[in-house]
């Protein structure tokens, strides 16, 4: 009687017999199939053409035309965050309820902005006072010099008289 077909790595005895089955051939079905060197055996299948991408004409139409045809006039970015809502204008994003905290956000804005051009104002006099009190300060101390010397140079005359 001859041994049962037999699949999977062959044992470690390195017999034959093991991998053969009841016809006599050889099982070699454990055995990987070698990879090409240069080659690829994977090819895909081709995929095929894509068709027109749009066939409609509505890309020929001016944008009012599109906006009134299809509804795309969105107006202005609005969300609504921690119970207070906001829209998008001119680049800032400004309270949509108009008064909150009992000022006006744009006027809000409007006065930070005023506020950061009166204290680059403010820095720049301030400097120039700076500038001026030391200027007043050398030139006191060039009328002292100049009263000294005054002073020695009277004395020198009242004593060769």
């Amino acid at each position: 009687m001859s041994a049962p077909p037999c699949y999977g790595p062959p044992p470690s005895t390195g017999h034959l017999t093991y991998l053969q089955d009841s016809t006599g051939n050889i099982d070699l079905s454990f055995v990987r199939p070698k990879m090409p060197l240069f080659g690829n055996t994977f090819s895909p299948k081709k995929t095929p053409p894509r068709k027109s991408a749009s066939l409609s004409n509505l890309h020929n139409l001016d944008r009012s035309t599109r906006e009134v045809e299809l509804g795309l006039d969105y107006g202005t970015p609005t969300m609504n965050l921690a119970g207070q809502n906001l829209k998008f204008e001119n680049g800032h994003w400004i309270a949509e309820a108009g008064i909150s905290g009992g000022v006006d956000q744009r006027e809000a804005l409007r006065l930070r902005k005023r506020n950061q051009q009166l204290e680059e104002e403010n820095s720049l006099l301030q400097m120039k006072v700076d500038l001026l009190l030391d200027m007043f300060s050398e030139t006191t101390a060039e009328f002292q010099i100049m009263k000294k010397e005054l002073n020695e140079l009277k004395s020198v005359n009242r004593r060769r008289k």
